[in-house]
């Protein structure tokens, strides 16, 4: 869906909210140019108490975390942001949503050097439904191996969520949608399976799980750390520090994808080969229905991972 589509107007930008179409930056800014920058994708849960934001907590620490390679210090504080955050659902009335924090250098001078360009700050939200397509929850997904690999952590941090590596991402994505497929999976420069555009991938195979450790050139997902400590919570056993070759995707009784934007979306065959039986298999239904009935408060577990806007 385009933002044009949507009944959104409002986005927070360096402590102030701005209509929609003002929200802009200039063309030379720093960001826009070496991607300099940080985000974060965050969802909001229409829940019976309300909206509630999931993990809040935890993506502010992964934000701010995420600047420090790079330099980049946020100048406002969680309290403003999560206050900011709270107000801009409030006044768009958005019973859920995605909430996207970036933050950015700005414009001054082009070296490389993002010397004396200040850091912009801006929060946004909108309604915005499954990542991979409606269907994706139930049916699964077709995905391919993409020829591009994972940049390792020896080149740019891969614990840091930052703007510019995501061409990365943006490569392997488009190589799968060109190909027909729904999405991609990138091996590391190790030649090791690391994770998917925008989410992390799982494997069950005789009813454990396994999962890419972080020194497999992975983002440490939210939603990856989310669904660890629910499988583990229901007595799965769960490997999060595997290595996991190509091969193993191919045998594997069942895969899927774990991320804000993805949720729990599983994946039905990988480079034509269907996994198990090509549909979504047990483990990854129960963990999808765990994780659904936590998200949307049907279920009072974990209340600590919800912060609610009307308090």
């Amino acid at each position: 869906m385009a933002f044009a589509d949507m009944d959104v107007d409002t986005i927070w930008m360096d402590g102030e909210f701005l209509d929609w179409d003002d929200a802009q930056v200039h063309v030379l800014s720093h960001g826009l140019h070496y991607g300099t920058g940080i985000f974060e994708g965050v969802r909001c849960y229409d829940t019976e108490r309300g909206p509630a934001i999931f993990r809040w907590e935890e993506h502010l620490d992964r934000f701010y975390a995420s600047g420090k390679p790079y330099g980049l210090e946020i100048e406002h504080s969680r309290e403003e942001l999560t206050e900011a955050t709270v107000e801009l659902i409030r006044r768009q009335d958005l019973e859920s949503c995605y909430i996207r924090p970036l933050a950015f250098y700005g414009y001054d001078s082009l070296g490389v050097s993002p010397g004396g360009c200040p850091t912009r700050t801006v929060i946004a939200c909108w309604p915005w439904g499954t990542y991979l397509g409606d269907e994706a929850l139930e049916e699964g997904v077709d995905v391919m191996v993409s020829s591009w690999r994972k940049h390792a952590s020896s080149q740019i941090p891969t614990n840091a969520k930052a703007t510019g590596p995501y061409i990365n991402s943006l490569l392997a994505g488009e190589e799968a949608r060109s190909n027909g497929y729904v999405e991609a999976i990138l091996l590391n420069k190790e030649g090791n399976v690391a994770e998917g555009p925008g989410e992390n991938i799982f494997v069950v195979n005789d009813g454990e799980i396994y999962t890419p450790g972080l020194a497999e050139s992975i983002l440490d997902g939210i939603t990856r750390k989310t669904v660890i400590e629910l499988a583990r919570e229901r007595g799965y056993a769960v490997h999060d520090e595997a290595t996991i070759s190509r091969g193993e995707l191919y045998t594997a009784d069942e895969l899927f994808f774990t991320g804000t934007a993805a949720e729990v979306t599983p994946i039905r065959t990988v480079d034509d080969n269907a996994i198990g039986e090509g549909t979504r298999g047990p483990v990854t239904e129960e963990l999808q229905s765990v994780f659904f009935d936590l998200v949307e408060r049907r279920v009072d577990d974990h209340d600590e991972w919800f912060r609610y806007v009307e308090e």
